[in-house]
């Protein structure tokens, strides 16, 4: 057996879904010819995505048959569909016909089954085949024998017909799945509780012939059909590297000469620090640099635009003028019932379409109350990160600390500094009597910086630097105080002098 007869032929022609995102997931779609399992439990969505590929193939004039093997009456089924923008009357019977072949099967058994199938598939020249309810054959073989030789038979003829087939089932109640390692493919649509929320996942566990994206992918129901959203640490795998050494401005001139002339073109910026510490602030001074040869986003979770643009004015930062003539996008997401990956996505789909240089983000915890687990928020950013640095986006990024002073530090998330050229630390410190903001340079990769800590002050001017700690120590513990040696020493009275020698200077003196 050689390569060729292991493998798809060269030839062979892709059937796209038009389900978004699953093309994506799967470098293109089916194979023609091709036969598949899709396996779910009842309600993850077979059902629909089956319908969803048919009427979508219709549209490009590809003929569709839709077999079930189910009781349930087509005209049920398909006026649930017509809820879906995807679903098209017009498309029935010419270009997605729908047959109930549960009585053949019941009355005739697997080979009366596979004699319609044929004669079908033949009589409506289909490109896609959907049979609904493959659990129905598995019951009705006497052997497994029997199973895998209908199997593959049906390979045989959708081989030859070129026909894509789907064979929709929720699988046994046991762990051998002898049809496995038969067909094309295996795809699992599953519903897998996070706390108390759901997500629906689908993974490809094989696919012949092609590379997929590993992994499992949450998916959506909605008016529009299935909407796949590829996880993007299997889908942003690139990392082209800084280009050059070129400096992008903060927007404030102090802070650009701490960071030795602005923050290095094509990195990322993680801004730290508590809430209200001026966090946004900066960023948006950030987003005041945006123009038409550098624009910029605001991708946010927690300010709507309306108010965003407003407490901006209020300190000297006009971003209105900015979005109206179309140098900024203000994208605003309330962190309600989200999808990790698909915020992720989301946000590099907005940088490519508005080829964004400038890019803040307010703030990181906005994706962390999306993800199912902590452990993913490390590797979701570092792909995230990549991905924009390779598109020659300048991130800032803010990430709020858990306490409000003190000597710790404590962020939400562990590992993700290693993936950032820069960090800025904002906190509070009480010194003389009053609670003082303070910011300072923590690190910037591939240059220097002014270790030097500041104090700002946020007005009607926007953030002015301040400096009121050069006799100061134990700042960043939250509560600064004066240093013993810029106390000013007591005088000291001097002593009298005594004997001989001080009389006669008393003498001379009078």
């Amino acid at each position: 057996m050689n390569n060729k007869e292991l493998s798809h032929e060269p030839g062979l022609e892709r059937i796209a879904t038009g389900v978004p995102g699953l093309d994506e997931v799967l470098k293109g779609g089916f194979f023609e010819g091709a036969v598949y399992i899709v396996r779910g439990t009842p309600g993850a969505g077979k059902t629909i995505l089956a319908n969803q590929i048919c009427f979508q193939n219709a549209r490009q004039g590809k003929r569709a048959l839709f077999v079930t093997l189910l009781a349930e009456n087509h005209a049920r089924m398909l006026q649930h569909l017509e809820q879906m923008s995807f679903y098209d009357a017009h498309l029935i019977p010419k270009y997605v016909y729908y047959i109930s072949a549960f009585r053949v099967l019941e009355e005739n058994g697997l080979k009366g089954m596979m004699d319609l199938l044929r004669r079908e598939m033949r009589a409506h020249e289909a490109s896609i085949l959907i049979l609904d309810g493959l659990i129905a054959v598995e019951e009705t073989s006497t052997s497994d024998r029997e199973f895998r030789k209908f199997i593959h038979e049906l390979q045989a003829h959708a081989a030859t017909a070129g026909c894509c087939t789907l064979l929709l089932t929720n699988g046994r109640r046991g762990e051998y799945h002898p049809e496995h390692t038969m067909v094309d493919g295996l795809i699992t649509l599953e519903d897998v509780p996070y706390g108390k929320r759901r997500q629906r996942e689908l993974e490809v566990r094989k696919f012949r012939g092609s590379a997929s994206l590993r992994g499992r992918h949450p998916f959506q129901i909605t008016d529009d059909g299935l909407v796949v959203h590829p996880r993007p640490e299997s889908r942003f795998l690139r990392n082209t590297g800084i280009a050059d050494g070129d400096r992008i401005s903060t927007g404030i001139a102090q802070l650009d000469e701490m960071t030795g002339g602005g923050l290095i073109a094509d990195s990322s910026t993680l801004v730290l620090g508590p809430s209200g510490s001026g966090k946004t602030t900066l960023g948006t001074a950030f987003l005041q640099g945006s123009s038409k040869a550098e624009p910029g986003l605001h991708f946010g979770f927690y300010e709507s635009p309306e108010r965003l643009v407003a407490n901006a004015r209020l300190i000297g930062i006009d971003l209105k003028s900015k979005v109206a003539a179309g140098h900024l996008e203000v994208l605003w997401r309330p962190p309600f019932e989200r999808i990790l990956d698909a915020l992720g996505n989301e946000l590099i789909d907005a940088v490519r379409r508005r080829k964004v240089k400038r890019l803040f983000i307010d703030g990181w915890g906005g994706f962390a109350g999306t993800a199912e687990t902590h452990e993913r928020l490390t590797p979701f950013f570092a792909a995230v990160a990549n991905e924009l640095r390779s598109l020659g986006v300048t991130t800032v990024c803010a990430m709020e600390t858990q306490n409000l002073i003190g000597p710790e530090l404590l962020v939400p998330a562990t590992g993700i500094s290693a993936v950032t050229e820069n960090m800025i630390l904002l906190r509070y410190s009480e010194y003389q009597g009053r609670l003082r903001r303070l910011i300072s340079i923590m690190k910037v990769r591939g240059g220097g910086f002014d270790p030097k800590l500041r104090e700002f002050e946020i007005g009607d001017q926007g953030l002015r630097f301040v400096d009121s700690f050069k006799t100061a120590e134990g700042v960043l513990s939250g509560f600064g105080t004066e240093r013993p040696d810029a106390v000013a020493a007591p005088s000291r009275p001097k002593k009298q002098a005594k004997g001989r020698r001080a009389a006669a200077r008393r003498r001379g003196k009078a």
